[in-house]
């Protein structure tokens, strides 16, 4: 879900060049979305959206200037990944690699997670859809902006 909308709120911003989303486990991969996700990003006006589930590489690290968490184990487990790259990597350090942060620290309340909405009714994917479309604009405004 966070990928479509961030894919819908960034068509005209040219700061942004590749957009990707991924897990930090295989869980279900190359299956489309959920269904529920689909309908709440169909009913707010983002139709074209198509992904199939993935686990993170460690390219993408080396790939994306950012990479956000979705909540805090996600962080942990993407900050434990990144530093085994750059204890792999030797001398080259932290350089080039992706910054990492959780997503929510942009929607207005630092540490803000977004709800897993995957085991509930229909509301928690409308809760999850209004929180990344808050983080998105959040992130857009803070990181995006300040980098142009």
């Amino acid at each position: 879900m966070a990928e479509g909308v961030f894919r819908s709120l960034t068509r005209s911003t040219p700061q942004i060049s590749h957009i990707d989303s991924a897990g930090t486990g295989a869980y279900h991969t190359d299956d489309p979305p959920d269904p529920r996700t689909m309908a709440i990003l169909e009913a707010n006006g983002i139709a074209d959206y198509d992904h199939g589930a993935r686990k993170i590489t460690s390219a993408n690290f080396r790939e994306f200037d950012y990479i956000l968490a979705m909540d805090r184990d996600n962080l942990r487990d993407l900050l434990r990944a990144r530093q085994r790259i750059t204890a792999r990597d030797g001398g080259k350090g932290e350089e080039g690699l992706g910054k990492v942060m959780l997503y929510g620290d942009f929607g207005g309340r630092k540490g803000e997670e977004v709800i897993d909405p995957y085991y509930g009714a229909r509301d928690g994917f409308e809760i999850a859809f209004e929180q990344t479309v808050r983080f998105s604009k959040g992130f857009l405004k803070e990181v995006v902006c300040e980098d142009t």
